[in-house]
């Protein structure tokens, strides 16, 4: 069975511990991975790409040394294995213009900004997550527990006319 993976990213340890906690209802049925880099990121989502596990979203701070949040959404958006990946930009330091590139290059799905709130984080990861999962064509009975019921509902009403 393919693992689901959400890949969150920041420089600064004590933010990605809390992204982490703030997303511990959805471990149970999801992995977790922390990344300190863009590159990290990167290389982790080689590893779990190459074992054949799924990256449903990623979670990127934007002020990063070496390459900006922006620009690493950009780069998975323009790598074909991460089509369905669902992308977020958490940051608290983006310009007008980062956004903007945000939305036009890298196709964010959405942006949060610093400091963000548990209810809104744990939210929008439950949306993008089920988003992804009917995307993606998997059972979404198995992750019923950790998906959005009015998505789900929605999904399955329009997909039976």
């Amino acid at each position: 069975m393919k693992n689901i993976n959400i890949i969150c990213v920041d420089d600064q340890r004590e933010v990605l511990n809390t992204i982490a906690e703030d997303l511990k209802i959805f471990e149970q049925q999801v992995n977790i991975e922390e990344c300190e880099s863009a590159e990290e990121a990167q290389e982790v989502m080689e590893d779990l790409d190459s074992q054949g596990d799924l990256i449903a979203l990623i979670i990127s701070d934007h002020v990063m040394p070496d390459k900006t949040g922006v620009d690493f959404l950009a780069d998975v958006k323009a790598d074909g294995r991460f089509v369905q990946t669902k992308k977020v930009l958490l940051t608290g330091l983006a310009t007008h213009q980062d956004t903007i590139t945000a939305i036009n290059q890298a196709g964010i799905d959405h942006y949060i900004e610093k400091p963000w709130k548990q209810a809104e984080l744990q939210k929008t990861v439950r949306e993008l997550l089920t988003h992804y999962i009917f995307n993606a064509g998997l059972d979404y009975q198995k992750y019923l527990e950790i998906l959005d019921k009015d998505i789900v509902f929605s999904r399955l009403q329009n997909s039976t006319g």
